[in-house]
């Protein structure tokens, strides 16, 4: 054995790579399990790549074929269901995973110096990730498959000039069909999955590597013990534990309830002739999804999504606040735990028609208005808020404001 790592080590540096990036990388020791789901996220991203290169074995991109295809694999092919109901409900693990893991960020800074290309990098993966969910969910083609990916393509129509051709240019046609699907198909199963997100997360854990972890202190500890310990064994053994007990809910959904999050008008082939009375999105863009659907126009609606998004990309330049945890920052906590609770509201309100009545009373627009509001609000206070507020360090002293800027 040790002459096989000798001979590999003298022709690739895998010895080197390993006390690198494992045994000699080390990371805070006070981590909690909020740590744990970047690595979820990546297990489940690996899943969804096996899974989905075996379904697409039997997939026929083809409108005339793609939604019998899929009936196919369900009753036909040996484990079929299996692997379909893992792929299918393998999107809401990620997301799930994905939107603790920006939480924590936003809630223990980790967008702040030094982690600002760390933050930037991971804001290009979660973007990455919605578009190869939602081309995902359009190959199925079936009726919210068709008429979600209408609505959402006609969103470009809005752009100034180019909006009309971009949209036809897209779809490869002037409405959804088959040239669309094929598109879909191809950037869903080798271009976004392969070159864009493995390269995004690769970068991600470089720059991760560089700077080293953040923690719940938000304060940059000496790599030294007792303050930090070696990424391997102890986080590897914590990661390995928590992607177990994770998959075993996740498998749990997949056996016996994996329709929960999809949604039953799927089940129906694609109709161009006949609408659905509610055209949803996926619950993991359904917060962004009320965003697009509070403002009454177009236009309007469509600024006001890419605002909602992308302030999430630009938050290391929002906030200026020299202390990055949210537990030394008093506003900041309650802000955020508000944003939090807010944007669960939005997925609520953005399931839901605007004229339904919500569980306030109220109807769902009037209580998207607000929900709305709130979350862009919370964007636009943050260089207000983080250089006023009253600040402490770890150590318990408190800042002046002239101290607080970066």
């Amino acid at each position: 054995m040790r002459r096989a790592l000798d001979w590999i080590n003298k022709r690739f540096p895998l010895s080197d790579f390993v006390e690198k990036n494992l045994t000699g990388y080390h990371a805070p020791r006070n981590l909690s399990y909020l740590w744990n789901f970047g690595a979820i996220a990546g297990t489940f991203y690996a899943i969804q790549v096996i899974t989905g290169v075996w379904l697409a074995m039997f997939y026929k991109p083809d409108e005339t074929l793609a939604f019998d295809s899929i009936q196919y694999i369900m009753r036909e092919v040996h484990w079929g269901w299996l692997i379909r109901n893992v792929h299918a409900n393998g999107s809401t693990a990620i997301f799930v995973a994905i939107y603790v893991h920006m939480a924590r960020g936003i809630y223990y800074g980790s967008y702040k110096r030094p982690r600002e290309l760390l933050w930037y990098i991971g804001f290009f993966i979660f973007l990455s990730f919605v578009a190869e969910a939602f081309m995902g969910y359009v190959l199925p083609w079936g009726q919210m498959s068709f008429w979600g990916a209408t609505a959402i393509t006609n969103v470009f129509t809005v752009i100034p000039v180019v909006g009309p051709g971009l949209t036809a240019w897209m779809r490869g046609d002037f409405a959804m069909g088959d040239a669309a699907l094929t598109r879909f198909f191809a950037l869903h199963t080798t271009f976004i999955p392969v070159a864009v997100i493995g390269s995004l997360i690769a970068l991600h854990l470089i720059a991760l590597r560089m700077t080293g972890s953040n923690n719940p202190e938000g304060v940059d500890f000496d790599k030294k013990w007792p303050l930090s310990v070696p990424f391997y064994p102890y986080y590897v053994a914590k990661d390995l534990w928590f992607i177990s007990l994770y998959a075993m809910v996740f498998l749990y959904i997949v056996f016996f309830d994996p329709r929960m999050f999809l949604e039953p008008v799927n089940n129906e082939p694609a109709n161009p002739l006949e609408t659905p009375l509610n055209i949803v999105a996926e619950w993991y863009l359904l917060p962004f999804y009320a965003i697009l659907k509070t403002v009454p126009s177009k236009l309007g609606g469509v600024v006001a999504l890419a605002t909602a998004i992308l302030s999430i990309g630009i938050l290391p330049v929002l906030d200026r606040s020299r202390v990055r945890s949210a537990r030394y920052r008093p506003v900041k906590r309650v802000l955020t735990w508000i944003f939090f609770v807010d944007f669960v509201l939005l997925g609520y309100v953005g399931r839901y028609q605007p004229n339904a009545v919500s569980f306030l009373g109220v109807t769902m627009h009037t209580l998207g208005v607000f929900a709305a509001s709130y979350y862009l609000l919370y964007f636009i206070t943050m260089p207000v808020v983080s250089y006023y507020e009253p600040v402490r360090t770890p150590a318990g002293e408190f800042l002046s404001a002239e101290d607080k800027g970066d």
